[in-house]
């Protein structure tokens, strides 16, 4: 017999590598944030996919956290110029945002398919 509710793959693991959320096998984006229309092998629509601004707001919490406390430590063990801060912190953040920001819209995204995520809508 078919089972009637077919076991999906991990949403953490095809998120994160950016694969389809109902297969695991197709790509999830098409450019670097840009969300294809479909999946190449099994032909999910992503339609359903929004994820606003989730995966930005989360990251720029991680990142900050990391970013600022690694400053704040070298600031007070070495009593670092600002302007060697400037050098290191900035590209620091900017490359840790771009790392994880595709990575965490695969997330959201699969999160989304894998709880059956709909808009918020009020009973008539």
């Amino acid at each position: 017999m078919a089972d009637p509710h077919p076991v999906l793959p991990s949403p953490y693991k095809t998120g994160l590598a950016g694969r389809c959320p109902r297969c695991g096998e197709g790509a999830l984006f098409d450019g670097f944030l840009k969300l294809k229309p479909r999946c190449s092998a099994c032909g999910l629509d992503y339609k359903f996919a929004d994820s606003a601004d989730g995966p930005a707001v989360f990251i720029m919490l991680i990142a900050g956290f990391v970013v600022l406390g690694a400053a704040l430590y070298v600031d007070i063990a070495y009593e670092s110029l600002i302007c060697l801060h400037r050098v290191i912190w900035l590209p620091l953040a900017v490359i840790l945002c771009l790392a994880l920001l595709r990575p965490m819209k695969g997330l959201a995204v699969a999160l989304q398919y894998a709880n059956k995520a709909e808009e918020g809508r009020r009973e008539t």
